[in-house]
């Protein structure tokens, strides 16, 4: 896959407190950018791929690549852009930092993170419910200086208490189950839910229960 690395900027949202291990994934950098190419390419995703990790442009080479002694981090969050049939497409992840010798540095880790959440998109797919790529529209790349979506379990959470209160205003749920089952019920397109909402839920789910809180 040709990809190009970029120094990150600004970080678009709140920082994950609580970092899972980048150990839970049993794999290697090639296996993943196998999986991101597969991804993109069922997107008619154009190359190359833009990964922004904590990098200065010195650690980098003129092609895009990382000098053999770069120095990277430490921060572990990643943004991942490129262009699609759904137009240009945005995520950023920083769920995940190396915490043993011999795991996926927490940078690749992320990029992984990345990849399997386009798989899940993808699935909606399967159900019939997404007819023109509306699960990618709250992903989709925004102008420089306005951030960009959320794309880890704790800013899912975030976003799943905030529909919360917009849809039934004041609560008391905290508990991820509990909000979870309250706003299939709300957001469910049965029941008129907006489908790039029911979308976004689907894949919050998906983050939840990677990340052992739902």
């Amino acid at each position: 896959m040709r990809y190009q690395i970029r120094p990150l900027g600004p970080w678009p949202g709140p920082v994950t407190a609580s970092r899972k291990s980048s150990g839970v994934f049993q794999a290697d950098w090639d296996s993943t950018l196998v999986l991101l190419r597969d991804e993109i390419d069922k997107l008619d995703g154009e190359y190359p791929v833009i990964i922004q990790i904590d990098v200065s442009e010195l650690g980098l080479r003129q092609d895009g690549m990382l000098k053999t002694r770069a120095s990277v981090g430490p921060f572990p969050g990643v943004i991942v852009s490129f262009q699609s049939r759904h137009g240009p497409l945005q995520y950023a992840s920083d769920a995940y930092e190396q915490r043993y010798m011999g795991s996926l540095p927490g940078w690749q880790a992320n990029v992984r993170a990345v990849a399997l959440a386009l798989e899940a998109l993808r699935a909606v797919d399967r159900y019939g419910v997404s007819k023109r790529g509306e699960q990618y529209t709250g992903w989709r790349a925004l102008p420089a200086g306005n951030g960009s979506p959320w794309l880890t379990a704790d800013n899912a959470l975030h976003w799943m208490r905030d529909r919360m209160t917009r849809a039934v205003g004041a609560h008391s749920i905290r508990e991820p189950r509990e909000l979870y089952r309250g706003l299939v019920k709300i957001l469910h397109p049965d029941v008129g839910g907006d489908p790039a909402d029911w979308h976004r839920l689907d894949v919050a789910r998906h983050l939840l229960e990677e990340a052992g809180e739902l």
